[in-house]
C-alpha cells in the first residue's frame, strides 16, 4: 500500500519566509513574515514556521511529492522500540562539558557501524550489541539513512527512493523496519545511539542523489527547495519513528556536511534552520551536525582542516542554540598531516568547545595500520582534554553469521589485540579516571 503526501514550498520573496520555511523563534534573525498565502505559525520557542494561510490568497508554488511504501517481499516481523531503558533513566542529555548517559555523567567510549541498519540478519545486530556492552562500548553512530535512484533486488535494504523529482520512503520489513529492529536492540541491551539523515558522500545514496532526482549540484543541494523538502520529509518520518525511545543518544544532521568554496554563511543557515526543526519535532532528544570540524582560528597552524575553503565555522556554529554538542573528526593521512598532528587536532577543539560551554565528540577516528600505535595515544589526548567529552572511534567490526562484517581498512575487530587496547585498555583507563 502506498500513501502519498503532497508538500508545497513558495518560492522566495524579498525579506519574507517561502512556505514552509522557518521564520521566527530564539536567536532567528532571518524573516519573520511569510510570502502571499502563508502564515507565521508558533510551533515552539526554538522554531515558528510559514504554513498555508485559511485565507485566500495565491502563490506560486514548487511542489515536491513525498511518499510512503510498504514492501510487501518479506513477512518477517520486526519488534518495535518502547519507550523505557534498562535503567529506566530517561534520555542522554549534556551537563557541562560531559554528557550524562543514565544518570551518570562521565566521560564515554563508542564506536561507528554504518553497516548495522542494512543487515537483514536479527542475530547479528544482537550480536553487535551484546558484544559492545559487555564491552563498555556506550554509544554506537549508525547510518539513518540509505538511499537509492532506482529500486534495488528483492532482499535488499534500502530506506527512501529519490527518482523524478519523487520522494519515496520504504517503511517496509527491507526498509526503515530494519532501523527498527536496530533501535529496539540496542534499547535491550543499554547502548546509545547517534542517528544522521544523511550523507556528504555519495555512499548509501547521499546528497548526489538527491542531486540526481531533483536537480542542482552538491553545493546547491543546502538551498535546493525541492531537495530540502524531501530531506525534512524524511527527517520527520525517521524522528516519529523513534521520538520515545531513549537509546537515542542524538538526531545528526548529516554525515560529514561540507559546501566547498562556498560562504561559510551558506551552512551556518542551513544548520541553523535543520536543527530548528528538528527541535520543533523532537526537544527530548539532542542535536549535532555530524562535520569533521574544520574551520578553526585557535590554536590553528594554518593547516588545511583549520581552513574555511570547506565552508565550515566551527565555533560559530557551536553557538547556535539548537545545536547542543560539537562534532569533530581525524582523518590525517587524508588531510595531508601527520599523525601526531592528530593531538593537536583533538586539544583545539576542546578547548573550542570549554570556551563555548558545550561538550565535543570525538566522533570519527582512524588508520588502516598500526591502529594501537597511532590511535592509542590520540585517546589518551582525548581523555586529558577538557571540553572532549566522549570519542567513537572508526569503525566497530565483528564476525557475524556470514562471516567478518564490513572492512573499509580502518576496520579493527571484537576479541583482537587491537581490541584489546583501543577498547579494553581505553575503558580501563575511563574508569580509572572518574
Amino acid at each position: 500500500m502506498k500513501t502519498v503526501a503532497l508538500l508545497s514550498l513558495a518560492g522566495l520573496a524579498c525579506a519574507q519566509a517561502a512556505g514552509y520555511g522557518q521564520c521566527g523563534g530564539v536567536s532567528w534573525t532571518g524573516a519573520t513574515t511569510c510570502t502571499s498565502g502563508w502564515t507565521c505559525q508558533y510551533q515552539n520557542e526554538w522554531y515558528s514556521q510559514c504554513l498555508p494561510s485559511t485565507g485566500s490568497g495565491t502563490t506560486t508554488t514548487l511542489t515536491t511529492k513525498v511518499s510512503t511504501s510498504t514492501s510487501a517481499t518479506k513477512t518477517t516481523t520486526t519488534t518495535k522500540p518502547t519507550n523505557t531503558s534498562p535503567s529506566g533513566t530517561g534520555f542522554p542529555t549534556t551537563n557541562g562539558l560531559a554528557f550524562e548517559i543514565d544518570g551518570k555523567t562521565s566521560y564515554f567510549a563508542g564506536s561507528n557501524s554504518y553497516w548495522i541498519g542494512f543487515l537483514n540478519n536479527n542475530a547479528d545486530v544482537d550480536t553487535v550489541f551484546d558484544h559492545m556492552d559487555e564491552s563498555g562500548l556506550r554509544i554506537l553512530r549508525v547510518w539513518g539513512f540509505n538511499d537509492v535512484n532506482t529500486v534495488p533486488s528483492a532482499g535488499t535494504v534500502y530506506y527512501q527512493l529519490l527518482k523524478d523529482g519523487t520522494a519515496t520512503i520504504n517503511t517496509g520489513a527491507d526498509g526503515l523496519q530494519r532501523l527498527d529492529y536496530v533501535v529496539a536492540s540496542a534499547e535491550a541491551r543499554n547502548v546509545k545511539l547517534i542517528i544522521n539523515f544523511v550523507n556528504n558522500w555519495s555512499d548509501y545514496g547521499g546528497m548526489a542523489a538527491y542531486v540526481t532526482a531533483f536537480g542542482g549540484s552538491q553545493t546547491s543541494w543546502y538551498t535546493n527547495t525541492a531537495a530540502q523538502t524531501a530531506y525534512r520529509a524524511y527527517i520527520k518520518a525517521v524522528v516519529s519513528r523513534y521520538i520515545n525511545s531513549p537509546a537515542i543518544f542524538a538526531w545528526e544532521l548529516a554525515n560529514e556536511p561540507r559546501c566547498n568554496g562556498c560562504a561559510t554563511s551558506v551552512l551556518y543557515n542551513w544548520i541553523k534552520s535543520t536543527s530548528a526543526y528538528i527541535k520543533s519535532l523532537d526537544s527530548k532528544h539532542m542535536v549535532a551536525i555530524g562535520d569533521e570540524g574544520f574551520g578553526l582560528d585557535l590554536m590553528s597552524d594554518g593547516s588545511y582542516p583549520f581552513s574555511y575553503g570547506e565552508g565550515l565555522n566551527f565555533t560559530m556554529n557551536l553557538d547556535i542554540d539548537t545545536i547542543d554538542f560539537a562534532t569533530f573528526h581525524l582523518y590525517p593521512s587524508s588531510w595531508g598531516t601527520s599523525n601526531d598532528w592528530g593531538n593537536l587536532w583533538v586539544e583545539s577543539h576542546g578547548a573550542a568547545c570549554a570556551a563555548a560551554g558545550k561538550p565535543c565528540l570525538f566522533e570519527e577516528y582512524g588508520v588502516t595500520s598500526d591502529h594501537c600505535t597511532i590511535e592509542a595515544p590520540w585517546q589518551k589526548t582525548a581523555l586529558a582534554t577538557k571540553g572532549v567529552a566522549a570519542d567513537l572511534y572508526w569503525q566497530y567490526g565483528d564476525t557475524l553469521s556470514f562471516g567478518k562484517s564490513a572492512d573499509d581498512g580502518n576496520t579493527f575487530y571484537y576479541g583482537t589485540s587491537e581490541f584489546t587496547c583501543l577498547v579494553t585498555d581505553h575503558i580501563a583507563d575511563i574508569e580509572a579516571q572518574s
